[in-house]
């Protein structure tokens, strides 16, 4: 019996479509905590636009997903040097429907206000990818169970997660190459499903333009092969099967990564956003419960963003509530401002230095270091060249090895010492380093001589 196929407006890619199977696990209460879970944390105090939800973002992975596993599974698009890693295709409906499950899931983990305080808010150890796996092992299982065909939560779970994840996380999975391909569709770092949504929805709600690329052009020209070496006249490419595109989709996977570099620089790690995240963290450590929130699934599904809003507004009404002060800033918008930016001459660990020298001569309650992670390298992948040979994007790309890596580095701090505080820091700023430097030589000293 066939399955009813539903379908949703949305702004990005005009129509979702999914199935009964689908719905079920979209109407579960996992999922549906998503449309109280904001996708960019506070940042619509920044950009008033970036009010959007986990919830839509799922939908919209779970569709790319889909399309883009119809596209590199077609039979024009099998080259013979990567027939053999396809499964059968009376197996093709399952995985496709795995992939779908997977991408449907892959954030069912995230706590309040996703990323904005995770790292300093769980148990050690414990990431909102770990929480999937357990949700999708607990809460979601039954309903998994449930489908026809049944589909595994370890096979969901793999796929969402990914290698290197999964690894992180010591859970000891294998993923043979067809699985670990069908991760690749999802968390993927050159063409990841969850990048490519992301990056196209949060532009179109926070209004930054940077993050738009032609992903209808990319998606059609991805195709599964052999990873190629890093320089051409290495030898040809290597056995291990992986997630590529052709020559003519380069360029579109080229504006790709300038998006997610450009929307990192101007809104994921915007100075105010990164003061507001602080604020936030602040307020969570002393309203919750021994400072965390908890890892297990049902106290984390148990909670969302407006458990937490609710109570930032009731603290900051009432001084003697835990976490007023930063309640205050938050519902004030008397948020941290920049006191200082990183410049071209500045290692991290001299703004760090900075930050400390300031909150020391200043109080450690009107001073944060503010930092983007460091970009790493950009990823390679190969690209199917117009005589059939594998190649490395790096060597044939002139934009993927030019980017900057170095993170956006600030001193923030209050306002009522701003000014003062970047005065001391133009003035004081070689001799704060140099002490920095001296202490941190004889710190490695001492461990060589120990």
């Amino acid at each position: 019996m066939s399955k009813r196929i539903h379908e949703v407006r949305d702004p990005v890619h005009v129509f979702v479509h999914f199935d009964d199977d689908e719905r079920a696990v979209i109407d579960s209460v996992p999922f549906q905590r998503l449309r109280n879970i904001h996708q960019l944390a506070l940042t619509y105090l920044v950009y008033p636009g970036a009010s959007h939800k986990r919830f839509e973002h799922s939908l919209g992975v779970m569709e790319l997903a889909g399309r883009i596993y119809d596209t590199v599974t077609r039979d024009d698009k099998r080259s013979d040097a990567v027939r053999d890693v396809f499964p059968s295709a009376k197996d093709h409906g399952y995985w496709r429907t795995v992939v779908r499950m997977a991408a449907l899931c892959h954030d069912l983990g995230h706590l309040p206000f996703s990323h904005a305080a995770e790292d300093a808010l769980l148990p050690d150890g414990v990431d909102h990818e770990r929480i999937t796996w357990d949700i999708l092992h607990s809460d979601m299982a039954t309903i998994l169970a449930d489908l026809v065909p049944p589909v595994r939560p370890d096979l969901v779970g793999k796929l969402a997660l990914g290698p290197r994840k999964a690894e992180k996380l010591g859970l000891r999975l294998e993923f043979d190459p067809w699985e670990a391909i069908l991760a690749e569709i999802i968390v993927g770092d050159a063409f990841g499903a969850d990048r490519m949504d992301y990056l196209l929805r949060d532009s179109l709600h926070t209004g930054a333009t940077y993050g738009r690329f032609d992903h209808h052009r990319l998606i059609d020209t991805l195709r599964i092969m052999p990873s190629a070496p890093r320089e051409e006249g290495e030898g040809e490419g290597l056995a291990e099967p992986t997630l590529g595109c052709e020559r003519g989709g380069l360029q579109s996977a080229e504006a790709l990564l300038l998006a997610r570099y450009f929307m990192f620089s101007q809104v994921y790690y915007h100075p105010t956003r990164l003061a507001y995240n602080e604020h936030l963290k602040d307020f969570l450590v002393e309203w919750l419960p021994d400072g965390r929130f908890a890892a297990d699934p049902s106290a984390h599904l148990a909670r969302d963003d407006s458990d937490v809003l609710c109570a930032i507004k009731l603290a900051a009404r009432s001084p003697s509530a835990p976490g007023h002060r930063a309640a205050r800033r938050i519902v004030s918008r008397d948020h941290f401002k920049v006191a200082y930016v990183r410049s071209p001459d500045d290692s991290s660990d001299d703004v760090r230095a900075l930050a400390d020298a300031a909150a020391e001569r200043f109080s450690p309650e009107l001073v944060r270091h503010g930092a983007s992670p460091s970009r790493g390298a950009a990823p390679d992948f190969p690209v199917f060249d117009r005589d059939g040979r594998s190649v490395s994007a790096l060597g044939l790309s002139d934009v993927f090895g030019k980017l900057p890596t170095s993170p956006d580095e600030y001193v923030l701090a209050d306002r009522s010492i701003r000014p003062e505080l970047a005065r001391w820091i133009s003035r004081e700023r070689e001799q704060i380093l140099e002490e920095a430097l001296d202490a941190q030589t004889e710190e490695i000293d001492e461990e060589v001589t120990t």
